[in-house]
């Protein structure tokens, strides 16, 4: 039985200079539908003005969980370089517990340089960033294990990235959902591989959601991506006033493709 479609927000939280703007967008998007709504781990805008407003991550998920009631929430995803991992799975444990178990753990190696470099983190290279990542997947599920209270469910955890040797590999060792990027064909093959990782792992592939942003019509993309494999997508917007209208056409397909 394939999965049904899921439909998420990637709150891009640049150019916007007044967090009630965010605020309305959040509740609006609970509103029509969406069943997830994330924001980005960054410190400085990806586009537009390099040096335009910007707010934090993880303060941010915290009072979105008191905000929300019904959808659930995180970071596509958190750099995995800018918190010690237990700390990360404190954090994570508690956004859980405000949110009434709402909280998706998305996590990545890193890769935007000036992030490291103004807040004064190791940039490193794509093999210590990886290897941090490996070291850091089953520390965050170790102290889960041992923190009082406990997490209020198995806090899902998204792995974001597209390294066919080694992120697919922890993708298939470690994540309820893969977050991937690419067309059609590209996810199709890069599912494959995580499908092969997962036997290597000793795991279903079944079990591990597939993820991908998207944009445009549904129309014209989402029967591919479904045929790929892929059944969770994140719609993203950016400030400084957020289009929640584009969602619409999304969530229209999840109801109709969902439908029993």
């Amino acid at each position: 039985m394939s999965r049904p479609v899921r439909i998420a927000l990637q709150l891009q939280q640049q150019h916007v200079s007044d967090y009630a703007e965010i605020r309305r967008t959040v509740a609006a998007a609970e509103e029509a539908g969406v069943d997830v709504v994330f924001n980005w781990d960054h410190f400085f805008p990806l586009y537009g003005p390099s040096d335009g407003e910007h707010l934090e991550c993880w303060t941010m998920l915290g009072a979105w969980a008191e905000a929300t009631e019904r959808v659930e929430i995180g970071a596509l995803v958190t750099c995995n370089s800018y918190r010690n991992a237990d700390l990360l799975a404190d954090m994570s444990r508690t956004v859980d517990h405000v949110s009434g178990g709402r909280l998706i753990l998305g996590l990545g190696a890193g890769w935007f340089r000036r992030d490291y470099d103004e807040y004064g983190y190791d940039f490193g290279t794509p093999k210590t960033r990886l290897d941090a990542l490996a070291a850091s997947l089953p520390r965050i599920k170790a102290r889960w294990a041992r923190l009082n209270p406990p997490p209020t469910r198995k806090i899902p955890l998204l792995v974001g990235g597209g390294g066919e040797k080694r992120t697919l590999r922890y993708a298939a060792r470690h994540a309820d959902i893969w977050h991937g990027f690419g067309d059609p064909e590209t996810l199709r093959r890069k599912n494959g591989i995580l499908d092969d990782w997962c036997r290597t792992e000793g795991r279903d592939p079944a079990e591990i959601e597939r993820s991908a942003g998207v944009g445009g019509s549904p129309d014209d993309l989402a029967p591919a991506l479904i045929d790929a494999g892929t059944t969770f997508f994140t719609v993203g917007l950016s400030g400084p006033r957020y289009d929640v209208a584009k969602l619409d056409d999304w969530i229209a397909f999840r109801n109709d493709h969902n439908k029993p």
